[in-house]
Parts: C-alpha cells; sequence; structure tokens
C-alpha cells in the first residue's frame, strides 16, 4: 500500500478533477490496490472521503469512513435524497479553505463493493454530506461550485 499525490483544484494537472470519471468494468488486482492506497491516503490526510481523480485516477470509485465502517462504492449512482442540511464542507483537494454548502439530508445510493457484488448504502446527516460530495467528484463537480457566499480559510488546526 502506498500513500499518492492529492490533486489539487488550481495547480497543475488538476484538469482530472474536472473530467468525467469512466466505471469500473471488472475487479483488478490494480483497482484492488488503488482502493487500498486511496484508503491509506484519506486516512494519512485527515479527510472522511476521497475520489479516485482526486489521486489522479479517472474511474468511479469512491472511499468513504464517517467513523463507522469503511465504505467501497464502485461505479456509484445516487437512487434517492431527501431533506436538507446546511453546513461547512470541505475537500483534500482545496485544502486550507472551506465554505457553507447545503445538501440533502439523506441520501440513498446504489453501487458495487470490491467484489464486485451490488449493494445500498444509506446514510444521513455526515454520511449523505460525504456520499453526495464523493459522488460529485466523479462527474467534475467540486464543492466549490456549491459554495454559499466566499470560502473561509482554515487553520491547520480545524483542517
Amino acid at each position: 500500500m502506498a500513500l499518492r499525490n492529492i490533486r489539487v483544484l488550481g495547480q497543475d494537472g488538476d484538469e482530472i478533477l474536472r473530467k468525467t470519471a469512466k466505471e469500473v468494468t471488472e475487479m483488478t488486482p490494480k483497482i484492488r490496490e488503488l482502493i487500498d492506497d486511496m484508503f491509506d491516503t484519506m486516512y494519512e490526510a485527515n479527510g472522511c472521503g476521497l475520489a479516485a481523480p482526486q489521486v489522479g485516477i479517472r474511474k468511479r470509485i469512491v472511499v468513504i469512513d464517517c467513523g463507522d465502517d469503511p465504505i467501497v462504492l464502485i461505479n456509484p449512482v445516487i437512487l434517492e435524497t431527501s431533506g436538507e442540511q446546511t453546513g461547512s464542507e470541505g475537500c483534500l483537494s482545496v485544502p486550507g479553505k472551506c465554505g457553507t454548502v447545503t445538501r440533502p439530508n439523506y441520501a440513498k445510493v446504489k453501487a458495487f463493493d470490491e467484489d464486485m457484488n451490488e449493494y445500498i448504502v444509506e446514510g444521513e446527516e455526515l454520511l449523505a454530506r460525504c456520499l453526495c460530495h464523493e459522488i460529485d467528484h466523479l462527474d467534475g463537480i467540486m464543492y466549490v461550485d456549491k459554495v454559499e457566499g466566499d470560502l473561509s480559510e482554515v487553520s491547520d488546526e480545524e483542517e
């Protein structure tokens, strides 16, 4: 397992952050390694979610850990959302910044796991926010596109 470089919006080589990721058609040893590396990279950066484009890979893969169980989402699709929550949001690809974003308070997502078995993930509050945020990355959408007002500077401790 290895740490991957996180692409940063506004720097050279970040164009992948704005592109649509490609579907995963089969599980390979290389994709399993990518998933392991994504978890390591996310944990090292103190994040709760990471999408493959953030580490320079145009694949529809997301990893999430909001404190319960780690989640792997391959080719995720949002099936249903409801409610609303407005709160501060940041992103590993926009370091040192945060902004106010309104997202659904509930999200239901269909995806494949590491064995390419289809399953459903349902989440509320932080998990719903994280699901929507990370799946947006797969379509080249960043939270800064949805910020209400201006971005704020964040100290290292807050990040």
